[in-house]
């Protein structure tokens, strides 16, 4: 397999991986609302379920976020070593 295909392979997977796990964290949000909906009565905007609700909101956009960052300096570092070895199997070459 070339270096470029073991590449793209990497990378495919990577992404398939993050986004599995992003899923799985929107999956585990809704299940927890779930359980918030049931538990607490909606009385008010202000009242304890509404800012459980969005703290749970936030703390989702905290994990895609942080999950989406891992996954782009991953990215960056296999690229820059991918070009450095490309670079120096090209000056080996000649």
């Amino acid at each position: 397999m070339a270096p470029t295909q073991a590449n793209e392979k990497s990378t495919t997977r990577l992404i398939d991986t993050i986004e599995h796990a992003e899923h799985a964290s929107l999956e585990a949000v809704r299940t927890f609302l779930d359980t918030v909906d049931g538990v607490f009565p909606d009385v008010s905007k202000d009242g304890p379920r509404r800012k459980i609700i969005d703290s749970a909101f936030k703390m989702t956009e905290q994990l895609v976020g942080a999950a989406n960052r891992a996954a782009q300096n991953i990215l960056d570092v296999t690229e820059k070593a991918l070009s450095e070895s490309e670079g120096k199997s090209e000056t080996s070459k000649k």
